[in-house]
């Protein structure tokens, strides 16, 4: 029972037990009091009337004396009237029927009225010649007891109502800081930190609310002092302290994840940008004005990584730069090069402070997995011909090799995805997330998307789905997989919990959205949940859009997870705010774990450390090795993925 319903209850109790009592000794007074007027009503008749018959021919007027009898008795106020000779003969007796009119019997019953009667003398001179002996009738005292009762009864209950009503508000009122104080905590639990700014005013409950806030405070300032230590171990792991882009080691982890370790067909450009003449700049204008042109090449590149949503940038060290376009020709990188250097010859003659420099693009394009050495060699060559043509803004791309690419230019791929989207012949893998405890506890199964080529094989999502959001076919394709994923069989699914990867770009459709969120409540309600994953990247672009699309499904039992957790160089304050109910690190942080004591490992352990202090659980991917299993497993993560524990399998 809660407190007010206790507090309710007792003074409920406490007001009844009150109006109980005052109405019983009212009851009380008032039947008393109304016994002893019956008394002394019958005694002032008896002693009237025994002088009046004593002063009628001196007591022995009998006609005179019952006539006298008949004429009190007859108002009716009187029970029985009885006069008796000194011999106890009955010379006259009057006696009425006790009928009491307007009062319910079961009242007559519960409060009955002693009938007192009296007696006076009837005297002849200093000779007792009788005895009148009065009674008086209770018919009236008992109207009066029940109307005194009625009354009063009126009077407690309009008094108690009106006291319980004052109490019920004063109570309400009273406990309101309580309500207050769960809202707090329960948003603490959800990891809001929300602050009462109004202080109750009883001293108890005062001292509860301060303590309250006082604890709200010290999680609030141990989690961002957390969220500070993770971003300085982020810092000093992965990116460059002058640029704040990824450093030389941020690079190699992606590639590696992005292109050398990949099993599914890849391309795309990997870009170096070089300023040149820097170490004269230095020598001759400082190293602040070199700092300067890093910088501003750097937060022009930077640019290009926002439009891009698959694009990584970083800074190799001195004056170079790297771009990695993933699924981009080399049309398009150097239209896209040509378009950054562009703006760059913009900057360097319209700034005061920056002498004229030029910036050279060297590059490669890959149609297969290659390892970042290989990738820098081909891309350094290129660079060396871009600076020896010595024309400014010169970009140079080679191919690594002449394997063919797949279906690289625009209108191939619009060809290739309209046709996948009309015949329906999209093509599911299943791969499962197990706990760390226990590699056959699944927590969800990953449904990830392939569309067929022509030559037989499954062009993965990573290399199809830039291209589609290029052709503005998103909510198409995202209805399209969402559709398959529902229809396919329950034995297929177990747990029924299934992690989708779905575009931001969907959620600004109306019409997909209008589609979705009634396919959601029937999933709901037969059991499906679904984990909607987005990338750290597009997590902060359209983090509005993500949180209203988070808070609209939680309720329905689905879920919002983070893809390529910690890959975006970014503030992880966003956390407390979207509160995703997991995050999935980048293969590329663990591909860089050699063992649970290195760098690597510290940094994941505290990003662990402040996803569970928002109750967020943490999930690893890229777990492919037995050694990697035995470092992931020793960190305070929650669950694994990779191909060590599965590879995925069509499910359609």
């Amino acid at each position: 029972m809660t407190l007010y319903r206790q507090l309710l209850f007792f003074g409920l109790s406490t007001i009844i037990l009150l109006c109980v009592g005052l109405w019983v000794g009212e009851l009380q007074r008032t039947r008393q009091f109304l016994i002893t007027q019956l008394e002394s009503h019958a005694q002032d008749t008896a002693s009237s009337l025994g002088l009046s018959l004593s002063s009628l021919a001196h007591g022995t007027d009998a006609a005179v004396m019952e006539s006298m009898i008949n004429a009190i008795f007859d108002r009716g106020y009187y029970r029985t009237i009885q006069f008796k000779d000194v011999q106890g003969t009955v010379l006259f007796d009057r006696q009425s029927t006790v009928s009491i009119e307007r009062v319910p019997a079961w009242f007559i019953r519960a409060t009955p009225l002693s009938i007192p009667s009296a007696q006076a003398m009837v005297m002849n001179g200093w000779k007792q010649t009788g005895t009148v002996t009065v009674q008086s009738h209770p018919g009236y005292a008992y109207y009066t007891l029940w109307q005194a009762v009625q009354s009063a009864s009126l009077w407690f209950a309009i008094t108690a109502a009106i006291v319980i009503v004052a109490g019920l508000l004063r109570i309400r009122r009273l406990l309101a800081p309580l309500a207050q104080v769960e809202e707090q905590a329960l948003a603490l639990c959800e990891r809001r930190f929300h602050i009462q700014e109004r202080l109750p005013r009883t001293q108890e409950l005062r001292r509860v609310v301060k303590a309250m806030n006082q604890m709200t405070e010290q999680v609030r300032e141990m989690f961002e002092e957390q969220a500070a230590l993770a971003d300085s171990l982020q810092q000093r792991v992965y990116q460059d302290p002058l640029t704040g882009l990824g450093n030389r080691r941020f690079l190699e982890a992606q590639v590696k994840a992005k292109v050398a370790a990949k099993e599914t067909p890849v391309n795309g450009t990997f870009l170096l940008f070089q300023i040149q003449e820097l170490q004269g700049i230095n020598q001759q204008l400082g190293y602040t004005i070199g700092d300067q042109l890093i910088s501003e090449l750097a937060s022009d590149l930077q640019k290009t990584a926002v439009e891009q949503a698959e694009a990584i940038v970083g800074r190799l060290g001195g004056p170079d730069l790297a771009l990695l376009l993933p699924n981009m020709d080399a049309a398009m990188a150097t239209e896209l090069a040509e378009t950054r250097l562009k703006s760059l010859d913009f900057i360097k003659t319209t700034s005061s402070s920056v002498p004229s420099i030029t910036v050279v693009c060297g590059g490669v394009t890959y149609s297969r997995p290659t390892s970042f050495n290989e990738l820098l060699i081909h891309a350094d060559t290129a660079l060396n011909t871009a600076r020896q043509e010595g024309a400014p803004g010169s970009t140079v791309i080679f191919p690594l090799d002449d394997a063919a690419t797949v279906a690289v230019g625009k209108t191939e791929w619009k060809h290739l995805l309209d046709t996948v989207l009309a015949n329906r012949s999209l093509v599911l893998y299943g791969q499962p997330t197990v706990s760390k405890s226990d590699k056959d506890t699944i927590i969800h199964h990953e449904i990830l998307s392939r569309i067929p080529h022509s030559d037989g094989r499954h062009i993965s999502a990573g290399t199809f789905l830039p291209m589609a959001e290029q052709l503005g076919l998103m909510p198409t394709l995202d209805r399209l997989i969402l559709e398959n994923v529902i229809a396919l069989p329950p034995s297929r699914l177990v747990p029924p919990r299934v992690a989708i990867n779905l575009s931001p770009i969907s959620l600004k459709n109306e019409l997909f959205v209008d589609w979705l969120f009634p396919q959601l409540s029937q999933c709901a309600a037969a059991g499906l949940l679904l984990n909607f994953e987005f990338s750290e990247f597009r997590a902060i672009r359209h983090f509005n859009i993500i949180k209203t699309f988070a808070d609209r499904i939680k309720p329905m039992g689905h879920g919002v997870g983070i893809d390529h957790f910690g890959q975006g160089l970014t503030h992880y304050g966003y956390l407390k705010s979207l509160l995703p109910n997991y995050v999935k690190i980048h293969r590329a942080i663990t591909n860089d774990m050699h063992n649970d004591q290195d760098d690597t490992s510290f940094f994941v352990s505290t990003l662990c450390t402040i996803a569970h202090s928002l109750d967020i659980r943490v999930i690893i991917e890229g777990v492919e090795t037995e050694q990697q299993w035995q470092t992931v497993t020793a960190l305070p993560i929650d669950a694994v993925q990779g191909y060590f524990i599965r590879r995925p399998e069509p499910v359609l």
